[in-house]
């Protein structure tokens, strides 16, 4: 939890920015990135010490750059959390948004991906090291109203469970965090009374960090977490009528 070098991707708000001040405050380098500096610049400016850096994690040649100038600099970096993702209202009966569906999966499947390739040299080097991926509890249930995100969040769960054996014997510990409906800039859900307050949700997620678990479910993620099974329709059936009788989403 402390003495850590922290690479965090999509740190200029919501949980990632969160994540990256809990870290700061416990004595950690955190390395914050997104697509825009003037973004992120609001997190830094508050959090002196935290260093932010501009990457589009849908362009390897940004990858590529930013992984490569990140291990000169700092040479102990250990923790990769992949969090930067996208999260859009799409229309699964009608008409396909093609910048949508590239945009999403670029985003939310293979920025992870391509992050830990790109850094897997890097952490195999350490001696504790950690690769956090993201993914949501619609991974486990989808919502229909975002069903390409939920695909996206479904194919980084099955991926984290393959890079955790396959890094095994690597010391690369390989922790999924499964977020539940959470108050942030995703689907303008600032002030939705559904979702859980983002500090709550920060704080739990820090306790689950310090006791050292795989799988980070706060909040209603683990009921969602243990659908998947026979019966899993009628449960993806109510959790979306449910949704679906308040008010719109995005």
């Amino acid at each position: 939890m402390t003495g850590n070098t922290i690479f965090i991707t999509g740190g200029g708000s919501g949980i990632g920015r969160r994540l990256a001040e809990e870290f700061h405050k416990l004595g950690n380098t955190v390395i914050i990135s997104g697509r825009r500096l003037d973004r992120l610049k609001e997190t830094t400016d508050a959090n002196p010490g935290i260093v932010a850096v501009e990457l589009d994690v849908t362009d390897p040649a940004s990858i590529a750059r930013v992984t490569a100038d990140l291990t000169v600099r700092y040479p102990a970096l250990n923790v990769l959390i992949n969090n930067a993702g996208i999260m859009l209202v799409d229309d699964i009966a009608g008409g396909l948004d093609e910048e949508l569906l590239v945009s999403t999966i670029a985003t939310n499947l293979g920025g992870p991906i391509r992050m830990s390739a790109a850094l897997a040299g890097q952490l195999k080097a350490q001696e504790n090291a950690v690769i956090v991926n993201v993914t949501s509890i619609l991974g486990f249930v989808p919502l229909v109203p975002t069903a390409i995100y939920s695909a996206t969040k479904a194919a980084l769960h099955s991926y984290t469970l393959s890079q955790r054996y396959a890094l095994r014997s690597s010391g690369i510990q390989v922790v999924e965090l499964a977020p539940p409906w959470v108050r942030t800039e995703l689907l303008n859900s600032m002030e939705e009374e559904r979702a859980m307050p983002l500090e709550p949700f920060i704080e739990e997620t820090m306790a689950q960090f310090a006791a050292g678990a795989d799988e980070i479910l706060v909040g209603g993620a683990p009921a969602m977490r243990a659908n998947p099974g026979p019966d899993e329709g009628a449960f993806v059936t109510a959790f979306n009528d449910l949704v679906a009788s308040g008010p719109p989403l995005g």
